[in-house]
This record gives C-alpha cells, structure tokens and sequence, in this order.
C-alpha cells in the first residue's frame, strides 16, 4: 500500500506542477502580453509624433530640413506655399 500511495501523490504532484504551468502561461499570454504590446505601441505612437512636430518645427523656423538617409544622401522638405492665382 505505500507504494500505491506515493505514486498516487507523485502523479497529483505532476499533474498540479504542469496546471500550474500551464496557468502561468495563459495568463501572460492573455494579461501581460497585451500591456506589454499596448505600452510599446503607444510610445512608439508618441515617438512617431515627436518627430513630425520636430521637423514641422524646423520648417516653420529654417524653411527646410535636411533629412539625412544615408552616408552620402538626404531628402531636404521645404515649405511650400500654392501661387496665388489673381482673381478673375
């Protein structure tokens, strides 16, 4: 009978390590993860906001950026401003 026993408890003790597992994965998959994505994507919004302000910034002040895109290339944004047509 003791050895009955302790199987019994070894398979139970098994079998609550891998619910507790398996627990453990679904509620990162399912509860951290998703903040986690959300925070990344918000500061990457942000990010992505700061920049454009910064160089329609630089526009209003300069009349241009100079973009730089790689080691011998850059794209310049100027500020345009549509001809006025005279009135008819």
């Amino acid at each position: 009978m003791g050895q009955g026993m302790n199987k019994t408890g070894l398979i139970i003790g098994i079998l609550l390590l891998v619910i507790l597992v398996l627990a453990a994965v679904l509620a990162y998959v399912f509860l951290i993860n998703p903040k986690i994505s959300g925070y990344a994507v918000n500061n990457q919004i942000q990010g992505y906001q700061i920049a454009i302000n910064d160089i329609l910034a630089q526009i209003q002040q300069n009349g241009y950026v100079q973009i730089p895109v790689s080691e011998n290339q850059s794209v310049i944004l100027v500020l345009y401003q549509e001809p006025q047509q005279p009135p008819q």
